[in-house]
């Protein structure tokens, strides 16, 4: 095991490195698409399991459903998603791709948030738990509690519209 130096320096490093890696795909996806990489996402994982409910879409992006509206509004007025009633339930609201968002699916690049998400679900509970101790620490030694949780290179925030909602 290296110096207390050492591992500072190690971790700095690996978080320059994530944080250029995140950066990197978000700008990669963004310059072909022309989607956020939160809205490559939403359409990704769209693409998998369509028709899926937007309940289900938020509950697979670990996002609240009130952002992943806020997404699907941008992606529909893009013409890359569409909002269909379900047929057995007439409150439920599903979603698929149109034509148009099939195509940009298909010659998508990798999204760095499913990339993340994947990886993480792949953990043991174990060292997931290791790695949000180590995370909430990051934002303890920054400050950064109070921050809303921004979702990566986008302006969206990971918050309900009303606070006080259940999710």
């Amino acid at each position: 095991m290296g110096s207390k130096a050492d591992e500072i320096s190690e971790v700095i490093d690996n978080l320059r490195r994530s944080i250029k890696a995140i950066n990197e795909y978000s700008k990669n996806a963004e310059k072909e698409t022309g989607l956020t990489g939160p809205q490559l996402w939403a359409i990704k994982i769209a693409a998998k399991s369509a028709p899926i409910k937007v309940s289900d879409l938020a509950h697979q992006m670990y996002l609240h459903p009130a952002t992943v509206v806020g997404i699907l509004d941008r992606l529909e007025a893009k013409g890359l998603v569409q909002r269909t009633r379900s047929l057995k339930d007439r409150r439920v609201v599903e979603i698929n791709l149109t034509a148009q968002g099939r195509i940009v699916v298909g010659q998508a690049p990798e999204v760095a948030q499913g990339m993340l998400v994947q990886g993480l679900e792949a953990l043991s509970r174990e060292t997931l738990s290791h790695v949000s101790e180590g995370m909430r620490e990051i934002v303890r030694i920054l400050g950064a509690e109070a921050f809303p949780p921004q979702l990566l290179f986008s302006q969206e925030v990971n918050l309900p519209l009303n606070p006080t909602a259940e999710s």
